[in-house]
């Protein structure tokens, strides 16, 4: 059967307000219970029922991960898949609508990233494409990937790893974010080490030399990477935070210490060298100080390879939704919480810098709004505009995959902050989900029906990957760290 896409559309969109109730309350759970680290009991269990309740087929603990699932609905080809988050980030509790930094459980966790959004708005497009498939109006299989641990575990790049994207024709996913358009260029890849240093203890004044100090090792090798940082491109980011300092005595030597480094960068290929220069000044430093140096690999990630036949789809559906429009009671709480901002980010700013002189100053013009209720222009790039990390990046160098923002936080607020937090419960949430859910759904719809659409996106994925073929970041022998 021939579905024109206009009436593909409207079947897909009047699914997702069909479920609206439904998709709002379970968001508002995940966001009630935040869980983390492959630990997402409840979240993915709220996702999972729902996913069962309408008729898709589970396999759950993918790779022995926890929380980690594939539901389909559907046979044969083409496999369209979506790829849905639920994890939350540490010490980020907060009071649901508050202008002020108010913690519901101090030190507790919080969705300061979104993600009860973001895996309940894949579910709702992967839900109106089944109904669409059971309807007999779409042909093949549609599938959704409950991936966990985002934030601190890196399950798609295990799952990328171990071959359970294999099969898939095209992937499909967004995030909120504080303005609504393609996710722009590429992202960070990165990779996660822990260094631990084992030294001697002894009186630091009566016997100092028999004291071999870790912490002298740590404090040596934080010095060498600062002179690396001089020495590697540009757009590199190097990070760490020490875990232990070996004790709080300064008269005793300190015999262990211990610091994570995270190491990004926009090219895999230049990444792996990076990472072995910062372990190289892990090895300097225990030499110089006659320690020991032991280094755990936790997790990486790849730079998301961008597909602009599939962006451009994305940037037509989005327009024919419309983006959401807000009641003035939405708009004071989002001028509310970007007050409370104390470090705004420059979105528009850098949204206007890939942007023609008009379309620069069209953008610009938003500037002062407290909801970025627009669509950005879209210019493909492969340079990350966001500089962040993301695992959907291993996604994306195994089946086409592109991704989109919505506006889901007030304008300029930053990812993994108490705000993101505030408004995650809001209406202006919920149409943002609501919103993600018809366009990830309307767009995967078209690319089933339209054989010559998924051929293009898949053509430009093998020429992007001729060249570069897919090398997980992850070493074979490494398990999930839950």
């Amino acid at each position: 059967m021939i579905v024109l896409k206009d009436e593909m559309n409207a079947i897909i969109f009047s699914s997702v307000q069909s479920h609206a109730g439904s998709y709002i309350a379970a968001s508002d759970a995940i966001w009630d219970h935040p869980e983390m680290n492959f630990h997402e009991d409840y979240s993915a269990g709220v996702i999972r029922q729902i996913l069962l309740d309408n008729g898709f087929s589970l396999t759950d603990n993918l790779g022995g991960m926890p929380n980690a699932f594939r539901a389909e609905y559907g046979s044969g080809k083409p496999v369209i898949a979506y790829l849905g988050e639920f994890d939350a980030l540490s010490s980020l509790s907060q009071k649901a609508g508050c202008a002020v930094k108010e913690p519901i459980t101090p030190g507790a966790p919080g969705h300061g990233c979104g993600h009860n959004l973001l895996g309940v708005g894949a579910l709702g497009a992967a839900i109106a494409v089944k109904e669409m498939i059971a309807a007999g109006r779409l042909p093949g299989t549609v599938v959704y990937f409950g991936t966990p641990a985002e934030e601190t575990g890196s399950a798609k790049t295990f799952l990328a790893r171990d071959g359970f994207f294999d099969g898939v024709d095209a992937m499909l996913t967004w995030h909120p974010w504080d303005y609504t358009g393609i996710w722009p260029g590429g992202s960070l890849a990165n990779v996660k080490m822990i260094f631990r240093f084992k030294g001697q203890s002894a009186h630091a004044a009566g016997s100092p030399e028999l004291g071999r100090s870790a912490l002298d090792a740590l404090e040596l090798m934080n010095v060498g990477v600062q002179f690396l940082r001089e020495h590697v491109p540009e757009d590199t980011r190097i990070h760490y935070a020490i875990t232990n300092a070996g004790g709080a005595s300064p008269n005793v030597v300190q015999a262990s210490a211990e610091a994570v480094y995270l190491v990004r960068s926009p090219r895999l290929g230049d990444l792996e060298g990076i990472k072995q220069r910062v372990i190289d000044c892990a090895r300097g430093a225990a030499i110089m100080t006659g320690t020991t140096m032991e280094m755990e690999f936790v997790k990486g990630c790849s730079n998301i390879l961008p597909n602009t036949t599939m962006e451009e789809l994305l940037v037509r559906t989005m327009h024919d939704i419309g983006v959401p429009q807000y009641t003035e009671e939405e708009l004071a709480l989002a001028k509310s919480l970007h007050d409370a901002l104390e470090s705004p980010e420059k979105t528009l700013t850098k949204i206007s810098r890939l942007c023609s002189v008009k379309e620069r100053a069209q953008v610009l013009a938003h500037q002062g709004e407290p909801i970025y209720a627009f669509i950005a222009p879209h210019t493909p790039t492969d340079s990350p505009l966001i500089t962040v990390s993301t695992d959907s990046g291993d996604a994306s160098w195994c089946a086409p995959t592109s991704q989109i923002s919505v506006a889901a936080w007030a304008a300029d607020t930053p990812a993994h902050t108490w705000q993101v937090v505030a408004i995650g419960k809001s209406s202006i949430a919920h149409k943002a989900m609501l919103f993600a859910a018809k366009t990830l759904g309307a767009a995967g719809a078209q690319l089933m029906a339209d054989g010559k659409l998924l051929a293009a996106a898949k053509e430009e994925f093998a020429s992007r990957t001729a060249a570069t073929p897919y090398v997980c970041p992850i070493p074979k022998d490494i398990k999930p760290a839950y």
